[in-house]
């Protein structure tokens, strides 16, 4: 199994509701794909003082799980995943940055 992990970084700030949607619009997107496994999302707990350290500071952590490489591969050439991040993007424009792993033993 393969574990794709999204830093979604919105550059201004959203209110709950809406972040609640874009990640409901998201996670309904990716099961539409029929290759998602699990999904999970946490909101990013900031640290007194973060705002002025030089760093991409996520709003919220993605998880998506799929099978292999192939099914990430569907996942992200999906037209509705591409069609919620236009979406979102032209609402609440956001940065993101991810990675790809295994999962931990």
């Amino acid at each position: 199994m393969m574990q794709h992990t999204m830093f979604v970084k919105f550059t201004e700030p959203i209110p709950d509701a809406e972040l609640d949607q874009y990640l409901a619009d998201l996670e309904r997107a990716a099961e539409g794909t029929g290759v998602l496994r699990t999904f999970a999302a946490r909101r990013h707990v900031p640290v007194p003082g973060e705002e002025q350290i030089p760093a991409f500071v996520a709003t919220v952590v993605v998880q998506l799980g799929v099978a292999d490489l192939a099914a990430l591969g569907t996942v992200f050439a999906a037209p509705e995943v591409g069609e919620v991040f236009d979406a979102w993007r032209a609402r609440h424009p956001f940065e993101a940055a991810w990675a790809n792993h295994a999962p931990l033993a």
